[in-house]
């Protein structure tokens, strides 16, 4: 891609700059917005197709309202980087997703301009309803607009607040950016409804062409669009679903004709109450690749910006991923046992369902972003005799608390829950980090947790949760494993709640949860080259706890350091530690894993590295509790 000089971008620091173009020079700052977009995720990787879709629709709604004294909510985060770089953040969008940096998401720690946190769907719609509330007790008049997208309509928490919104008179503006994908394509009945919505070619036609010839009579208009709605409602009772809600629908438009844009907004900004504009825009717009490929485009990491190939690695050599071991895995299990079924929340790339999808579509199921209703869904699965394999990013489990513990855990149903992206995950941050699991479950009755050290280990937990009729979890982290050779490996069925001593030692002994396992493995060899003799546990279980163990731990060591890739409070650690204060025995336990803070964005090595468990702090701790 050639690269063009700037005229527009370099002279737009605030919306306050934008606003002196003229709505005809918006194009050419545009397109040059989606230029630097598309050079800066070049060389610095991030989400780049959302954003590419949504260049026309932030520099429009930056252009009408008066942020930030307006409020300006993206939902799902990750289409707001041609706002973050609208908003003072031009320059610094270089840093993007680096440690010390700009986020990947809205932060309001990090601009004036992000209203709400936008890590997570769906949460849009309720945040804003509450800012539109609290500026109508204040006395306020300002504009609330919540900008939904990218699947994240499918949620249930979406519904919850228009269900509120719309029995309210709150000055609320709800943006549906309508580009028919979350990561993967979109599915459900609320895809199909849209599509309906938008092939109504006649009838948005008509509709649209009426709006625009009353734009000079407000009263009129208004007064049509009421009678409008009590036609649809009342004699054809074919009422659009919005309508339903009690908000005003608009649309659908171009979210890619910015003089549109403009206008539009600038004609719903006068009207007061609920009201939902319906956006269709182009995931990737701009850039034919990321057009082509959307799903693979969503984060593609470094790439050519002028031929399109992407940089990443993808020697034959590299280790497989995790979630590809958990794919081919799930598919090997499925193929000798029909009561197997897959479960994604709109992550079927991203968790290598798709792998399972290819030959077995019948037997998986992409229900939407919708963790809770993934769950529950997966114990009805569970009570007729079937074994769910429901596999959810970690951090977005902690949205389906309440379906663990009140669908799964209580009823002992024989649910396997495989949380992909546990521990930290790098450059997507606090919001994304899969750090709370561990610590959360652990309290949760009949539940157990398992924590592989190696592709191995995560092949055969899985083959043990297929056969083990209780609800387990099994977390593994985001990245490549070690390299153990595990495609043509027998089944292997473990003993739950049992680890393994993979070292003998005398001075400490390490007991380590997880993939962690192998950075202490490295930080003890380079102990023992110091006449340090550590003994190494692989505990792979965090619930049970391996008893037997333990209690040989404690009998033979005063000194343990424990590792997890995940919070120490509440965590794994603690449950050792807790045990061995139970028995009776005065053990020196030095806790290695996350404080009680949320960790911000960086690569893997440097967060590692900045919470004190990579293979250096490893070997720090263990010199220090033997000193």
């Amino acid at each position: 891609m050639e690269r063009k000089e700037y005229k527009y971008l370099n002279r737009i620091d605030t919306p306050d700059d934008l606003r002196t173009l003229q709505v005809a020079e918006l194009p050419l700052y545009c397109e040059e917005l989606r230029q630097y977009i598309i050079e800066q995720c070049a060389i610095n990787p991030g989400h780049l197709g959302s954003s590419l879709g949504t260049v026309e629709l932030a520099t429009a709604l930056h252009y009408v309202f008066n942020t930030p004294d307006d409020q300006l909510i993206w939902d799902v985060g990750h289409q707001a980087y041609p706002h973050k770089i609208i908003t003072e953040r031009r320059d610094a969008f270089t840093t993007n997703r680096k440690l010390g940096g700009l986020g990947g998401f809205p932060r309001r720690s990090e601009s004036r301009f992000d209203a709400f946190i936008g890590g997570h769907s769906s949460v849009s719609i309720s945040a804003a309803l509450g800012m539109a509330e609290a500026m109508r007790l204040k006395g306020e008049e300002r504009n609330v607009v919540a900008v939904i997208g990218d699947g994240a309509m499918t949620g249930g928490l979406a519904f919850e607040g228009l269900n509120n919104a719309g029995a309210s008179n709150a000055n609320l503006l709800v943006i549906l950016n309508d580009n028919n994908m979350s990561i993967d394509a979109n599915v459900g009945a609320l895809k199909h409804y849209l599509l309906r919505i938008t092939t109504s070619k006649h009838y948005n036609r008509f509709k649209n062409r009426i709006w625009n010839a009353l734009a000079n009579i407000p009263t009129l208009r208004r007064a049509m669009q009421k009678a409008g709605n009590v036609l649809k409602q009342g004699i054809l009772q074919n009422s659009n679903l919005f309508e339903s809600f009690g908000f005003r629908y608009f649309g659908p438009i171009d979210g890619h004709d910015i003089a549109s844009l403009v206008r539009t907004l600038s004609d719903l900004r006068e009207i007061k109450g609920p009201k939902l504009l319906h956006v269709i825009s182009v995931k990737g717009k701009g850039y034919t690749p990321a057009e082509q490929n959307q799903s693979v485009w969503h984060a593609p990491g470094p790439f050519d910006p002028e031929t399109g190939e992407r940089l990443g690695s993808s020697s034959s050599d590299a280790p497989a991923r995790y979630q590809d071991v958990f794919g081919q895995t799930l598919l090997d299990l499925a193929r000798r046992d029909k009561r197997i079924v897959g479960i994604t929340p709109a992550m079927p790339t991203g968790c290598s369902l798709n792998i399972m999808m290819a030959e077995l579509p019948e037997r998986c199921f992409d229900v939407g972003i919708a963790e809770g209703h993934a769950v529950t869904f997966a114990a009805g699965l569970a009570t007729q005799g079937l074994v769910p394999f429901c596999n959810i990013y970690s951090s977005f489990s902690q949205r389906a608390f309440d379906n663990i513990v009140h669908d799964v855990a209580i009823q002992q149903l024989p649910v396997v829950l495989c949380f992909d992206r546990a521990g930290l995950v790098g450059e997507d941050g606090a919001t994304h980090h899969g750090a709370l699991d561990i610590a959360a479950l652990g309290s949760v009755p009949n539940m157990t947790i398992a924590t592989p050290m190696n592709e191995v280990e995560l092949r055969n937990m899985m083959y043990t949760a297929s056969l083990a009729e209780r609800p387990i979890v099994i977390r593994y982290p985001r990245g490549r494993g070690v390299g153990t050779e595990w495609r043509d490996r027998p089944f292997e069925e473990l003993s739950i709640g049992r680890g393994q001593r993979l070292r003998e030692g005398k001075d400490v002994a390490i007991l380590t949860f997880g993939t962690v396992g192998n950075f202490a493995t490295k930080a003890i060899a380079r102990a023992a080259e110091e006449g340090i003799s550590v003994a190494h546990y692989d505990m792979r279980w965090a619930k049970p706890l391996d008893e037997e163990l333990l209690a040989e731990v404690a009998k033979n060591f005063e000194r343990v350091i424990t590792i997890e890739d995940g919070v120490i409070r509440g965590g794994a650690g603690s449950a050792v530690e807790n045990w061995l204060a139970e028995h009776g025995h005065l053990t020196k336990v030095r806790r290695l894993g996350i404080g009680d803070q949320f960790v911000e964005h960086g690569t893997p090595a440097q967060l590692y590295a900045l919470c004190g468990y990579d293979t250096e702090g490893i070997y720090q701790a263990i010199t220090e509790i033997v000193k």
